[in-house]
C-alpha cells in the first residue's frame, strides 16, 4: 500500500470465511484500521475481521453516541450522527494527511446502508480512495432461506423496516420479491405491512445470517419481542405463472415499459363463468393529488375492492389493506390495463380500475371501454361485466379554482397531445374554440417527446384571436410544490411549461384583478 491512502472493505455479513481476498490482503496491509461500535457493545466488525489486524496496526474504534433515535442533541437524532461523522473524519483525516492507509471496516457491503458511507462523502474528494465490496447481509439471508429469490422477471425491492406502516404495505404490495432489513423493535409494524400486502405467508426471517446460531423461521411465528436490529425479513417471489391468478400478478412486469405486451400467448377468462358471480369494474377518478379532493364515494370504492389496477404512480396512492391485490403498470398500456380489470371482474373480484383527476376526462373511462368493444370481437361475455364509472375532481378545474375562476364561463377542455389525433385536427378545434370566444385548458401541454406542440399551439392562437389572450400556468396543483402564474398569449414562455402543468387560454372577457385573481364572466354581451 501507497501511505495515504483511504479504503472502504467490505468483509461481508459475519462469517469470516466470507471475507473476499482482496479485502483479506487490505486488512493484512494497513497502517490503520477503524471501524464502528455500538454503545455499550463490542465492536462486530472488528469480531469478524480479528485474525487479520497486524500486530502494530493502529486501531480507531468509532463508537456511536445514540443507536436508538432517542436523544437529548439539539438537532435530533440526525443532528447527532452528524456531529459524530464529523468526529470520526477529524479522527481518520489525522492518520491521512500522516501518510497512513486507513481501512474503514464495514459489515457486509460498504455502501449498502453501511456508515463508511457519510466518512466517504467527507474523506474521498480530498484523499485517494477505494471501495471493495462485500458479500451483502441480504445475499446472506437468501442463501440461508435457500429458496430461489428472484425468478425470471421478478422485482426485487430492498426496503428499511423503518418505514411507516402504510408505506412499508404499500410498497410491498407493488413488488414480487422483498428484503426487509433495520427490524428490530419495528417488527411489529414490519408484520402488520406483511400481513396487509398478502406477502406474511411467504416472509422467512432470519436472524445472525453466517454466524453460528443463525435462525430461520416463518416471519409470523418469530416473538415480536426479541428482535435484533440486524436480523432480516426475506419475500422470495413467485415467478411467473400460468393460472388466471398468476397472470394478474404478472402484469406489472409485462406492463412495465413503454411497450404493449404480446397478449397472445397469456390466458384469457373462460367463456363461462362456473357458476362464479361477475364482479363490477369501478372506474375511479382520484383526483389531482390530495388524498382530501378524494371523494367519499371514490374512498368506499377502495375500501372494498379486491384488486386496483393503473398506472403506477396512481396505483401508489392507493393505501394498501389487507386483502387488496395491487397492479401496477408502465403510462402507455391503457388498453391492457382495461382488458386486466375486465378479466378480473369476470372472474369473480370487484375491481378499481384508478385514473388521475376524473377518470372519464382524458382517463381511463374512454379506454375501459375501448378495451371492452375489443374484447367483445373475442368473446361476447364481456358484455355482462358491469362497469361503473366514479368522477373526480378535474385537473382543469383545481386549476382554475386555484386563481379564481378562469373557467366560470363557456370553456373547453383540449389534450394538447398529437398521440390520438393529427396535428390538423388539433390545430381546427382550438381556432375555433378561440374565435368563438371559448376558455380552452390545455392538457398535456409539452413534454419531451413533443417539445414544439404548445408553442405551435400558442402561434396558432395569436394569429387567430391576437396576443392579448390572458393565460394561467398552473404546476402540481393541489401538491406541496403547487405553483401558478399568470401571463399573455402573446408573452407566454413555453420553456417554462412541462407536463406537469396545465395551461388555461381564457376568452376576450377573462379579467385579472389587483390582486392577481382571474376569472371569467358568465354572461356574454
Amino acid at each position: 500500500m501507497s501511505g495515504g491512502r483511504f479504503y472502504g472493505v467490505g468483509i461481508g455479513p459475519g462469517d469470516p470465511e466470507l471475507i473476499t481476498l482482496k479485502a483479506a490482503r487490505l486488512i493484512r496491509d494497513a497502517d490503520v484500521i477503524a471501524y464502528h461500535a455500538g454503545t455499550g457493545k463490542q465492536s462486530l466488525a472488528r469480531s469478524i475481521a480479528a485474525d487479520l489486524i497486524p500486530e502494530g496496526a493502529i486501531e480507531e474504534e468509532l463508537r456511536y453516541p445514540v443507536t436508538t433515535g432517542f436523544t437529548d442533541h439539539p438537532r435530533g437524532y440526525y443532528g447527532a450522527l452528524a456531529d459524530f461523522y464529523d468526529e470520526c473524519c477529524d479522527r481518520l483525516e489525522a492518520h491521512l494527511a500522516a501518510g497512513r492507509s486507513v481501512v474503514v471496516l464495514a459489515i457486509g457491503d460498504p455502501l449498502f446502508f453501511g456508515s463508511f458511507m457519510y466518512v466517504h462523502d467527507r474523506l474521498s474528494p480530498r484523499y485517494p480512495t477505494e471501495v471493495v465490496p462485500g458479500i451483502t447481509s441480504l445475499s446472506a439471508a437468501t442463501a440461508a432461506v435457500a429458496t430461489g429469490l428472484c425468478r425470471h422477471e421478478d422485482t426485487l425491492t430492498v426496503l428499511p423496516g423503518t418505514l411507516p406502516v402504510p408505506e412499508l404495505a404499500r410498497r410491498l404490495a407493488d413488488t414480487d420479491a422483498a428484503i426487509i432489513m433495520k427490524l428490530g423493535r419495528t417488527f411489529a409494524g414490519v408484520r402488520e405491512a406483511l400481513r396487509q400486502a398478502g406477502m406474511l405467508e411467504r416472509a422467512v426471517y432470519v436472524e445472525r445470517a453466517s454466524y453460528p446460531g443463525e435462525l430461520v423461521m416463518p416471519a409470523a411465528e418469530v416473538d415480536e419481542g426479541r428482535v435484533p436490529y440486524m436480523s432480516i425479513v426475506v419475500v422470495p417471489g413467485e415467478g411467473l405463472r400460468d393460472d388466471a391468478a398468476g397472470r394478474a400478478a404478472d402484469f406489472a412486469r409485462l406492463t412495465g415499459g413503454t411497450e404493449s405486451p404480446d397478449l397472445e400467448g397469456r390466458p384469457r377468462a373462460a367463456s363461462h363463468l362456473d357458476q362464479r358471480e361477475v364482479g363490477t369494474v369501478h372506474v375511479v377518478g382520484l383526483g389531482p393529488g390530495p388524498d382530501h379532493w378524494l371523494t367519499p364515494q371514490a374512498s368506499e370504492v377502495l375500501a372494498r375492492v379486491d384488486h386496483v389496477v393503473g398506472y403506477a404512480p396512481y396505483v401508489a396512492r392507493v393505501p394498501q389493506r389487507e386483502g387488496l391485490t395491487r397492479h401496477a403498470s408502465g403510462n402507455s398500456v391503457e388498453l391492457d390495463r382495461g382488458r386486466l380489470a375486465l378479466d378480473l371482474a369476470r372472474e369473480g373480484a370487484d375491481v378499481a380500475l384508478v385514473s388521475g383527476g376524473d377518470a372519464g376526462v382524458f382517463g381511463m373511462a374512454t379506454a375501459l371501454f375501448e378495451s371492452r368493444e375489443a374484447a367483445l370481437s373475442d368473446d361476447p361475455g364481456y358484455a355482462d361485466v358491469p362497469v361503473e364509472v366514479v368522477p373526480g375532481v378535474t385537473a382543469a378545474h383545481a386549476a382554475s379554482a386555484l386563481v379564481g375562476a378562469v373557467l366560470g364561463g363557456d370553456h373547453a377542455l383540449v389534450n394538447l397531445s398529437d398521440n390520438l389525433k393529427p396535428w390538423e385536427v388539433l390545430a381546427a378545434r382550438l381556432t375555433a374554440l378561440a374565435t368563438n370566444d371559448i376558455s380552452v385548458a390545455l392538457y398535456n401541454p409539452r413534454s419531451r417527446s413533443r417539445p414544439d406542440t404548445l408553442g405551435a399551439a400558442r402561434d396558432l392562437l395569436v394569429d387567430a384571436v391576437g396576443p392579448d389572450r390572458v393565460v394561467v400556468v398552473a404546476r402540481h396543483v393541489g401538491r406541496d410544490e403547487e405553483s401558478s402564474w399568470v401571463t399573455t398569449l402573446g408573452e407566454l414562455d413555453v420553456e417554462a411549461v412541462d407536463m406537469g402543468c396545465l395551461v388555461v387560454v381564457g376568452a376576450s372577457t377573462t379579467r385579472v384583478t389587483d390582486d392577481g385573481r382571474v376569472w371569467t364572466p358568465r354572461s356574454v354581451g
